[in-house]
């Protein structure tokens, strides 16, 4: 998915000191995705630049997108992530400069791996489900992957996890002892979680933890959390606590704190201003990097660049 603001900046952060368990609450803002759809954008946060490596959270929906284009995404370029797509709602066409061209449906899993440079559209089929809702993720690669070939992996049949009181879909990682197949380069996790009671999990002490509420209303860590938010969990926890009233549905997000510096700007991770400068002019001149995807759709224009230089940020401030 592309990052559609048209002056797409830099993200400010607060002092911190250490990565101790907490529950921090961040709310989310509202971001217009083309001119159909509006998501609600957790990462970054003006608090939080990353959790692990995930760096980039929009959650769109639910939306009853009958008799309307729904998802309207045309080409655009990345460098120096993976996207990961989650769908609790709806069908997305993905089509890329590799030749892929898969829809995603619920339940599955699409992982874009862009390297050095790839391109991709999203759009909703013609023939589509009335409702459309789902999550769309990034994930920093470390510096020694950033460079890598492009690729794309989709994932029909994922692990799942049931207690009686949740029903848990491992994404991407590893969660009590359920694995994804999923490719990705840094130490993460990524896991649905449906939820009617109250459960626990065992997570991993190293690793930062986030939720976002997708549906309902839960308590996590004794915290309420309702759709809009995202609530930070910090490292250090070895389990974390769920609960609901009723239904609810969360995401459950999680890595290693990425301590590598990032220069994050419009579809572009990258480690400095000449990253950013290059690979802007190389989607602009049509360079070989990013390819062509298939369909004939009009590329989107990157919007103009800042008038001061893009500096490389830590995932928080240093004292």
């Amino acid at each position: 998915m592309s990052n559609l603001e048209g002056q797409p900046a830099e993200v400010e952060l607060p002092v911190e000191t250490d990565a101790a368990p907490c529950a921090e609450l961040l709310e989310g803002r509202d971001v217009p995705l083309g001119r159909y759809t509006v998501v609600r954008r957790s990462l970054p946060n003006k608090s939080r630049r990353t959790v692990g490596a995930w760096c980039f959270l929009d959650h769109f929906g639910p939306e009853d997108v009958t008799g309307k284009p729904g998802m309207r995404v045309p080409p655009h370029p990345h460098i120096g992530l993976q996207t990961v797509s989650w769908l609790l709602g709806g069908e997305v066409r993905h089509r890329d400069s590799l030749g892929s061209d898969q829809v995603i449906v619920p339940g599955q899993l699409n992982i874009m791996t862009s390297g050095r440079g790839i391109s991709h559209s999203e759009n909703s089929p013609s023939e589509k489900p009335p409702i459309l809702h789902g999550l769309q993720l990034w994930v920093a690669l470390p510096a020694e992957e950033r460079d890598r070939a492009a690729a794309f992996q989709h994932i029909a049949d994922l692990p799942e996890l049931d207690d009686g009181a949740a029903r848990i879909t491992v994404a991407v990682g590893e969660l009590e002892g359920a694995r994804s197949p999923a490719t990705v380069y840094s130490e993460l996790l990524g896991a649905d979680i449906r939820l009617a009671g109250s459960t626990g999990l065992r997570v991993r002490p190293d690793f930062e933890h986030a939720v976002v509420v997708t549906e309902g209303r839960a308590r996590v860590e004794g915290v309420d959390v309702a759709p809009g938010s995202l609530l930070y969990l910090g490292a250090g926890r070895d389990r974390i606590e769920f609960a609901a009233d009723g239904a609810a549905r969360l995401f459950l997000l999680g890595g290693v704190p990425f301590e590598e510096e990032l220069v994050m700007w419009w579809n572009f991770v990258g480690r400095s201003h000449e990253d950013i400068v290059a690979a802007r002019d190389d989607w602009m001149r049509g360079a070989e990097r990013f390819g062509t995807v298939p369909g004939g759709e009009q590329p989107l224009p990157a919007p103009g660049l800042p008038t001061t230089r893009l500096m490389p940020r830590p995932r928080h401030r240093r004292l």
